[in-house]
C-alpha cells in the first residue's frame, strides 16, 4: 500500500511540477519543457494581434447592443477612443428604436452564448468530459469552428516576471506562462479567486469595474472566458487549439 501511494504521488508530481513556479525557476535552464519549445510548424502565434482584437471587438459590440439599455449609461463615462468604436452601432440602434414596429415591442435579451453563436457562428462552454478522469474541458456546443478562429480568452490575474506568485501556484494547475515570462493565474477557486476579486475591486473607473469577474461564477457574461479549461490532448500530438498572447487590460498585481 505505501508503495502504491508513493508511486501515485510521484506520477502526480511529474505532471504538476511544470506548474509549480519555484520548481520552474530552479530548472528553467536545465529542462527543455519549461522553455516551451514550439516546433516551427506548430507555432503558438497562428493569427495576428489585429485579427484577435477585431474578433473580440465584434463579440463585445454584439454583447453591448444585446443589453443596450443597461450599457448605454456606462458608455457615456468611458474615454472618447472607446466611445468612437460604438458610435456607428449607436446610430443604428437609435434608428431601429424609432421604427413604428419596434416601439410597441419589448426587446428580447439573448444569453451570452447565443450572442457568440450569432456573431461567430459557434458557441463554446465548459463541461465535464465523458472520458474517465479527464475532468472538465471546453466543448463546442453549437455550430462549427473554422480554422484560425478565436475560440476563447484566458481570464485571470496577470503577474509580471518579478512579482510573487508562490502561494497561488501551490496545487494550482491554471498557472499559464507566456513565452515572454508573463504568468496568468486562471484559477477560479481558492486564493487565486480572492486575489482576482481584490484586483477588480481596486481597478475601477469611478463606480465602474474595468475587469470582468463573472467568469468566477456560473453566470459568465463573457462567453469566451473559458480558455483556462482548454486541455491539450498529449505531448506527442499537435494541439487543436493554440494560445495567442494578446494583452487586453486584465487585472494584475502591482
Amino acid at each position: 500500500m505505501p508503495g502504491r501511494l508513493l508511486r501515485g504521488l510521484e506520477q502526480w508530481w511529474r505532471r504538476y511540477k511544470y506548474r509549480f513556479v519555484p520548481w520552474i525557476a530552479l530548472n528553467l535552464s536545465r529542462n527543455p519543457r519549461t522553455l516551451r519549445y514550439v516546433p516551427e510548424e506548430f507555432k503558438d502565434k497562428v493569427i495576428s494581434d489585429e485579427d484577435v482584437l477585431e474578433t473580440l471587438l465584434k463579440v463585445f459590440q454584439a454583447l453591448f447592443m444585446n443589453d443596450f439599455n443597461k450599457q448605454s449609461d456606462i458608455l457615456a463615462v468611458l474615454p472618447e477612443p472607446v466611445q468612437s468604436k460604438y458610435q456607428d452601432l449607436l446610430s443604428v440602434q437609435h434608428a431601429r428604436a424609432n421604427l413604428p414596429e419596434c416601439r410597441n415591442h419589448q426587446k428580447v435579451i439573448f444569453k451570452p452564448e447565443e450572442i457568440l453563436y450569432k456573431t461567430l457562428g459557434f458557441s463554446v462552454a465548459r463541461a465535464t468530459s465523458s472520458l474517465v478522469s479527464a475532468g472538465r474541458g471546453v466543448f463546442v456546443t453549437k455550430g462549427s469552428v473554422p480554422k484560425g478562429a478565436v475560440v476563447s480568452m484566458y481570464p485571470g490575474t496577470v503577474y509580471q516576471k518579478y512579482e510573487p506568485i508562490f502561494f497561488q501556484s501551490i496545487g494550482n494547475p491554471f498557472i499559464f506562462r507566456c513565452l515572454d515570462g508573463i504568468l496568468i493565474d486562471g484559477n477560479d477557486k481558492g486564493i487565486s479567486k480572492v486575489v482576482y476579486r481584490s484586483c477588480t475591486g481596486r481597478d475601477r473607473l469611478g463606480p465602474l469595474k474595468m475587469s470582468d469577474s463573472t467568469w468566477l461564477t456560473s453566470d459568465t457574461q463573457n462567453p469566451l472566458a473559458v480558455g483556462q479549461y482548454v486541455n491539450n490532448c498529449s505531448n506527442g500530438r499537435p494541439t487543436s487549439v493554440t494560445r495567442s498572447w494578446t494583452c487586453l487590460r486584465p487585472s494584475r498585481r502591482s
